[in-house]
């Protein structure tokens, strides 16, 4: 573990997005000294936790998630190795950073929901399609045709799921593939298509490293189907959102908190022990089930499972910190920035639309390029093909990409288009490219929807958002602050249409040169 490592990795994904708030923060939209100085201390709170938080993944957990897959595998059970992988997708899913603050912020501006069983909800999603994933790879079915199948049926649910979840839904497909669940999602796959020529049941079968690639993109269609079964269920006992007036007033309700508390930087202790509370209650059953794991199945020798304990140890400190630092500093600047520029923009529009959309655009273009995962990818893709593809044009792709869906969600806030007129074409082109792209591709685009929708996304970018949408509620387009969920989505469904056409001019270079 190199904590320095994870240090200035976090330190380049979040100082960024403070440079540019504290920018526009004492020049075009003065947030006061208060706001900017909680900002601050949130950031590093942030920076800190979120550094300790990986390292604790990395020293403990992910170590864990490899040797559950291999494991798992090795017994040839496949009935164990789904249940079991039911049971892991849950539980780790519970304990993800961005489920928790994404929860949190649609918590805030629907106070029917009730967090945890939304949280839960999300889990049994990613658990059931982990099951769907491991089941693609062990039949060995093309990638493709599974995720037309899984999307098609998941948008039918969502057309019939209430308006107000429907961007909610397809925001925790993006929110739920972090640093917690990523991990275990992929020592699963990786182990089970490792095992595959073999057969889980002693048969044959051929072996493709294509198979290595795909199980998270799956898995994260779980969640949005079950967000939407969640809004069908809560619509049908009839305890639907609040209406657009309240649901702006609960955001503009936590904005102006955040302004009154001024310099008080005693929120954060006060925050202290619900944040506590709320870790321990998502960390508890993975505890449980490694402490299982490591009596049934693992027998790690004392050494080993006392550094799994170290790694929880930190885990737990790190997210107790992170969320701290997020809910007492940075989330509410966030919300007071988009505030005030969706309410200028509502009320003059003209140079404040377009100065809303270009920091929006902004904010994009810096995240993605500042999310230590995007480096992985794209050192990924450069080594799988062969060089052709270059980083420099994966990272320029993303960054346009991510740039104009958080400029999409910002003129969707004061037009009021629906979030179908961007989402429904831009997963029917990702669909339509994985027919022509090569499986490889396919596989790492999907798998990679998440990665562009990191820590930052479920903080920062959304809270802006948030603040945006209620700033202009009632306004030009008579919308609410619910407006802004969809926005996460967005941003997860770049990486499939840019990786699969860099794919394709891999393809087509490949055929040239033979």
């Amino acid at each position: 573990m190199n904590f320095f490592e994870k240090y200035k990795e976090t330190l380049s994904s979040v100082l960024p997005v403070m440079i540019i708030v504290l920018v526009l923060g004492v020049t075009i939209v003065p947030l006061g000294a208060g706001i900017l100085v909680r900002f601050v201390a949130g950031g590093f709170l942030l920076i800190f936790g979120l550094t300790l938080f990986l390292a604790g993944v990395d020293l403990g957990i992910l170590p864990v998630g490899e040797r559950c897959g291999a494991a798992l595998t090795a017994k040839r059970n496949l009935s164990l190795l789904l249940g079991v992988s039911f049971l892991i997708g849950v539980l780790v899913t519970v304990a993800e950073p961005d489920v928790q603050v994404l929860a949190d912020q649609i918590k805030s501006v629907a106070s029917s929901v009730n967090k945890w069983a939304l949280i839960f909800m999300i889990a049994a999603g990613i658990g059931l399609f982990v099951v769907v994933g491991l089941l693609r790879t062990i039949l060995s079915l093309k990638l493709k045709y599974v995720l037309i199948v899984a999307y098609t049926a998941v948008f039918a649910i969502a057309f019939l799921c209430p308006k107000e979840f429907q961007g909610v839904a397809f925001d925790a497909g993006g929110a739920t593939t972090g640093p917690m669940t990523v991990p275990f999602i992929m020592a699963l796959g990786v182990g089970v298509a490792a095992v595959r020529s073999k057969g889980l049941h002693g048969n044959a079968h051929s072996d493709s490293s294509d198979d290595s690639f795909g199980l998270t993109g799956i898995a994260s269609v779980g969640p949005v189907a079950a967000v939407c079964v969640y809004g069908i269920l809560l619509n049908c006992m009839g305890g639907l959102p609040q209406e657009n007036g309240a649901a702006s007033a609960s955001v503009e309700g936590g904005v102006g908190h955040a302004v009154s508390e001024g310099l008080n930087l005693k929120i954060f202790a006060e925050l202290l022990p619900e944040e506590i509370k709320e870790v321990s209650m998502a960390l508890l059953p993975l505890v449980i089930m490694f402490a299982s794991f490591q009596f049934f199945l693992l027998k790690m020798p004392p050494v080993q499972f006392r550094r799994v304990l170290k790694g929880l140890a930190y885990s737990f400190i790190g997210l107790v910190i992170f969320l701290t630092g997020v809910n007492g500093g940075f989330m509410p600047a966030g919300q007071t920035l988009g505030l005030v520029l969706g309410e200028r923009a509502c009320a003059d529009g003209g140079i404040w639309i377009g100065l809303l959309t270009v920091t929006g655009v902004l904010f994009g273009a810096v995240v993605v390029c500042a999310e230590p995962a995007v480096w992985v990818l794209t050192e990924q893709v450069e080594q799988v093909s062969g060089g052709t593809i270059r980083r420099k044009a994966m990272l320029f792709a993303l960054s346009a990409g991510v740039a104009i869906s958080i400029g999409l969600s910002m003129l969707r806030i004061m037009y009021g288009f629906s979030l179908w007129y961007v989402l429904v074409p831009g997963y029917a082109l990702s669909l339509v490219l994985s027919l022509f792209c090569p499986p490889m591709f396919v596989g790492i685009a999907f798998d990679s929807g998440g990665v562009a929708s990191g820590p930052m996304t479920s903080t920062f970018i959304l809270s802006f958002t948030l603040g945006a949408a209620a700033g202009s509620a009632g306004g030009m387009s008579g919308g609410s602050a619910a407006d802004a969920f969809g926005v996460i989505a967005l941003v997860a469904m770049t990486p499939l249409i840019a990786i699969q056409m860099l794919g394709l001019v891999f393809k087509i270079k490949t055929k040239k040169e033979s």
